[in-house]
């Protein structure tokens, strides 16, 4: 299976004046903002700026991940919100009517608003997790158990799974900052960007060990190793390919 991109915020590293930029050819050039070639001129231009006297280089595929993010986010703009976030609630404290199959909120509970939270799934393909773009519908199985019939951010309806709620659908991991390398801590569940031959997906990790490097121009230069759940392999990684899992974000909170 391919690699389900997540789209989320952009590049953090883009001047106000490259973000006008990018603006402005998003607008007049439409489609072909995302070409290649287009994005290594746009992605030279702003290396050789003033303004970016200090800073990092810019690479094309930052540029290119900057245009389809946005591409993508005026697409979900279109969508209406209701249907976007349709998520059916399957927390304990709600009652499932199998008659009318709907679930119902124990009388002075208030449903929980879900129109601006992010959510994740987990592909039965790979096992690997991806970002929902919307819940399209839901079922309940003989068992009782619910079930989300998940649109993945990117991907169009040849590639809708139906997903196990309960098991396979939380909020939205957080990508980690450079400037948040000192929250993470040996025996952190994490959500690490795998790379392979023949593959690149999110998958389920633990960090086993740290090592603390000196940031530079570049930002973070620690080292995390970490360990896959699913084949217990390691590796080395830097902080980029790290985000945090939903269990361990109330503890960040209150850092």
């Amino acid at each position: 299976m391919d690699l389900r991109p997540r789209p989320g915020k952009p590049f953090s590293g883009f001047t106000d004046a490259e973000i006008e930029k990018m603006e402005k050819e998003l607008n007049q050039s439409g489609e072909q903002v995302c070409d290649q070639e287009f994005c290594q001129k746009l992605a030279q231009v702003f290396s050789h700026s003033k303004g970016r006297a200090g800073k990092p280089i810019v690479k094309w595929t930052e540029v290119q991940t900057w245009f389809q993010n946005r591409q993508q986010s005026s697409l979900s703009k279109d969508n209406s919100a209701e249907t976007k976030r349709k998520l059916p609630d399957v927390t304990e404290e709600c009652v499932l009517d199998k008659a009318n199959q709907r679930f119902h909120m124990p009388e002075g509970k208030k449903v929980p608003d879900l129109s601006e939270l992010e959510f994740e799934a987990r592909s039965s393909t790979d096992g690997a997790w991806y970002d929902v773009d919307t819940f399209i519908s839901h079922r309940y199985l003989s068992s009782g158990e619910p079930e989300v019939l998940v649109r993945f951010a990117g991907f169009g309806s040849e590639e809708d799974e139906w997903i196990n709620v309960r098991k396979s659908v939380r909020e939205r991991s957080v990508p980690l900052e450079s400037s948040e390398c000192n929250k993470v801590r040996v025996g952190d569940p994490v959500l690490c960007f795998q790379e392979r031959k023949d593959q690149a997906r999110y998958v389920e990790a633990r960090v086993i060990d740290i090592q603390k490097k000196f940031h530079d121009i570049r930002g973070c230069r620690c080292l995390f190793v970490i360990q896959y759940d699913h084949d217990n392999t390691e590796e080395i990684v830097h902080l980029r390919r790290l985000c945090f899992r939903p269990s361990v974000l109330g503890r960040l909170c209150q850092i």
